[in-house]
């Protein structure tokens, strides 16, 4: 055989090989039965935590009104990026020292007090705390809870997942970041939720850079998730984030087609939320905690990322 029918051969092969994969590995979700856990409950929720007079709030505070998206996009000089950078190593910190909670019968809201304590220790605010009246200063979603989950009495279980979003005000800056933590022993079919997820934001952040469209994040982060049957849902959005808490651009994490490029020196977060069963969702009397509609899993992670030349800088990377 010639050498040039030999790459011919040796392609088609590949190409093969890599459809066997994802026919295997599709086969097998679909012969994994997934055992749900009971339903969530809402525990106990108390009190929202003190914030010391000195520590500089953001002006949303004030009101229990829900703030509109702002339509600028947040560009940083050299001392703004400063800024970002330091809000952003706190949330990360924050984040991973949360994480390091997460085991069977601990409370969202145990979790939700360590969390408040570390960021007013740093002299920063916990920007969820007042905003459009939420009564917290994390956001807890376990489970089924997609995003926006407030920490009460509930105990942890073994087996359940959580995600755990962080944001803090600091030096009149916000630095955003989530990640879902596995509680305990944890299902394969959960730790692959998670891992995909996880992947999932990597990818759009891979292609990001001065210049890119927008709309690249949600197709590379669609073309991922369709190699393990799963479908992101599309409610929810990454946003700009820097002086203001949610401003454009509105981050889509699904194909579309959203114009606008990205400009260098510019902050925004990419928080995709993946579920297995239905995207469609459903929201507590509390007007926050989002569940899902069919009662499946859902997971998530978010980073803020800093517009550079050649790329993005994870501000939020720990």
């Amino acid at each position: 055989m010639s050498p040039s029918r030999l790459v011919v051969y040796s392609r088609r092969l590949s190409g093969l090989e890599e459809a066997m994969k994802m026919e295997r590995e599709q086969r097998e979700r679909s012969n994994t039965k997934f055992t749900r856990p009971l339903p969530l409950r809402r525990g106990r929720v108390s009190p929202r935590l003190p914030v010391p007079d000195d520590i500089p709030k953001p002006p949303y505070v004030s009101t229990k009104e829900l703030p509109e998206l702002a339509s600028e996009h947040q560009f940083h000089d050299a001392e703004g990026i400063e800024k970002m950078r330091a809000a952003c190593e706190l949330a990360a910190r924050v984040l991973q020292s949360a994480g390091e909670l997460v085991k069977p019968s601990i409370t969202t809201n145990e979790i939700d007090k360590a969390v408040h304590q570390m960021i007013i220790d740093a002299g920063a605010y916990p920007s969820p705390l007042g905003y459009g009246g939420f009564p917290k200063s994390v956001c807890t979603s376990v489970n089924e809870c997609m995003c926006h989950g407030i920490p009460d009495s509930r105990q942890l279980q073994d087996g359940d997942i959580i995600n755990i979003d962080v944001t803090v005000y600091l030096n009149g800056y916000h630095g955003d970041t989530s990640k879902t933590f596995l509680c305990g022993n944890v299902n394969d079919i959960l730790k692959r939720l998670v891992k995909v997820t996880e992947e999932c934001m990597e990818k759009g952040i891979a292609v990001c850079k001065d210049g890119a469209s927008f709309k690249k994040i949600g197709k590379r982060i669609s073309e991922h998730a369709e190699k393990y049957g799963f479908d992101v849902v599309e409610r929810f959005v990454g946003h700009g984030v820097g002086k203001v808490f949610h401003s454009e651009p509105v981050i889509l994490h699904h194909r579309n087609d959203k114009g606008g490029t990205m400009v260098e020196g510019q902050t925004f977060t990419i928080e995709p939320i993946f579920t297995i069963g239905s995207t469609d969702c459903i929201t507590w009397p509390d007007n926050w905690t989002t569940l899902t509609a069919d009662g499946g899993p859902a997971a998530q992670f978010e980073h803020t990322i800093l517009i550079t030349r050649t790329g993005a800088e994870i501000l939020t990377k720990c």
